[in-house]
Formats: structure tokens, C-alpha cells, sequence
């Protein structure tokens, strides 16, 4: 299968302090930056999401949030990590959404065949073992989504930090249908 961000064949070395150009996967995304502010137009937003929504989601490249759930730019706030857990920088974002951009509805979105479904917490010990320091973060894997949907949605609702926990819902998106199944938060 072929994307858009194809790597390039063989990366060129850049003089220091010289602009790099068509060498490296990340010299075709700066160009392509390049082509798509040649037309940009400020379209004069505010920070504040229109929908007063933020959707949290897994970072996997198979998940194209604004399609699957028929956004435009400006919608809402994305916040993507790894499995698209509720973690503490999750809750951060979360809290800065609420309180000073003005959101009120959180959306979680899992996926099936997420990558953190064949990794363990051994993961961390492998890196204390590679690196000589163990990550202060967890890996947060889990083995059944719905089940870490459920978590990540009382996570959002037992929350301190957030006032507007009565419209938190939790998905599940299918990556071979393209569809949003719902989570029922008890179970």
C-alpha cells in the first residue's frame, strides 16, 4: 500500500545550518507545508472549539477523526496519545479544554486491533534494561478495549480538575468497518 508520505529512497545530507530539502520524510512534510500556506487564509478562529467538545483518541495513522466524525477544522479539540488512555497529561489537556476553552463534552475513542493490546508493562522494563533507566510513565496496555474504555470514561468522570464530566461518552472505533461502537460505561 502506497500513502501520500511515501519514505524517500535515499535522504541528502544538509550543510549545518542549512535548510534541508527533499531528503528525509520530514523535509516532504515541511514542502508540503510550504505549498499548503502559499494558499492558507486565516480563517480568524477563536481557540475555543466551535462544538464545545473534546475527542480523545488513539494516535494510530488508521483513525482520520475529522472524517470519521464529519468535523471541520475548528470543531472541537483532538488530544491522540498511545491506546487513547486517560492518563494524567490526558486530564491536563482536558482540564485546560474545560476550564479556560470553554468545552463540555468528552468523547473517547478506541480502536480494535490497537497496538497496546500485544504489549505488556515488561515494555518499560525492557527499556530500564536498554537505556539503564526505567520511564516514569506506564504503558497503560490493556486486553480488552471495552472494557479500558470503561476505565478511561470513569477516569474523566471521577476527575477533580473537571467540572463538566455529565456528557463523557466512550467508543470504540472498528478499523475494518470505519464505525463507532458505543460503550456502555457499567458493565
Amino acid at each position: 500500500m502506497s500513502t501520500s508520505a511515501d519514505l524517500p529512497t535515499e535522504p541528502t545530507a544538509a550543510q549545518p545550518g542549512a535548510a534541508r530539502t527533499g531528503g528525509t520524510v520530514t523535509d516532504r512534510l515541511v514542502e508540503a507545508n510550504r505549498a499548503y500556506a502559499a494558499n492558507f487564509d486565516d480563517p480568524g478562529m477563536d481557540a475555543r472549539p466551535v462544538l464545545h467538545v473534546a475527542v480523545v483518541a488513539c494516535m494510530d495513522a488508521r483513525l482520520d477523526l475529522h472524517d470519521a466524525l464529519g468535523l471541520s477544522l475548528g470543531d472541537c479539540h483532538t488530544i491522540r496519545n498511545a491506546g487513547g488512555v486517560v492518563t494524567d497529561d490526558v486530564i491536563r489537556s482536558l482540564t485546560i479544554s474545560q476550564r479556560a476553552l470553554g468545552t463540555r463534552s468528552v468523547i473517547l475513542i478506541h480502536h480494535t486491533n490497537c497496538g497496546l493490546e500485544s504489549l505488556t508493562e515488561d515494555f518499560r522494563h525492557e527499556l530500564e534494561d536498554e537505556v539503564g533507566q526505567r520511564p516514569p510513565w506506564a504503558v497503560e496496555a490493556f486486553r480488552d478495549v471495552d472494557q479500558d474504555v470503561r476505565q478511561s470514561m470513569q477516569r474523566v468522570r471521577t476527575s477533580p480538575f473537571l467540572p463538566h464530566t455529565d456528557d463523557v461518552r466512550g467508543f470504540v472505533f472498528e478499523v475494518a468497518t470505519g464505525l463507532l461502537r458505543e460503550i456502555d460505561p457499567v458493565k
